[in-house]
């Protein structure tokens, strides 16, 4: 997915280097939080604060017609997609883009994060 020595990877200051200057203009990736300020754990959010970050998202998809448009953990989907009866992986396209649901990075073993990864870029 990107050509960086692991190394840099686990270096902060080398990846936050490829982050601002590599993520989008070279790997055409972009990161946008449905709810935007830090949540510490699912109790503190808010029924409907998602909704502004939700149509900032739907804007980006439009503007810019990702192939796959990725959401991180079943929160966030949740959150974007109001569905609650859905199991990761694969979802219904968002306008023309696919959409993935993928483990969230914290919890669980690694493989199945990567095993996410490899059917994302497929």
């Amino acid at each position: 997915m990107i050509d960086e020595k692991i190394s840099d990877l686990r270096d902060d200051t080398k990846l936050k280097q490829i982050y601002n200057k590599k993520f989008n203009p070279v790997y055409k990736f972009g990161l946008v939080n449905v709810i935007s300020r830090p949540t510490p754990d699912v109790s503190s959010l808010v029924k409907g604060e998602e909704g502004t970050g939700r149509k900032k998202i739907l804007n980006i998809i439009k503007k810019y017609k990702p192939r796959v448009v990725c959401f991180v953990g079943k929160i966030a989907y949740e959150k974007f997609s109001h569905e609650k009866k859905f199991c990761f992986g694969w979802q219904n396209d968002i306008h023309h883009s696919r959409s993935y649901v993928m483990h969230f990075p914290l919890h669980g073993k690694a493989s199945v994060r990567i095993h996410d990864l490899k059917l994302i870029v497929k």
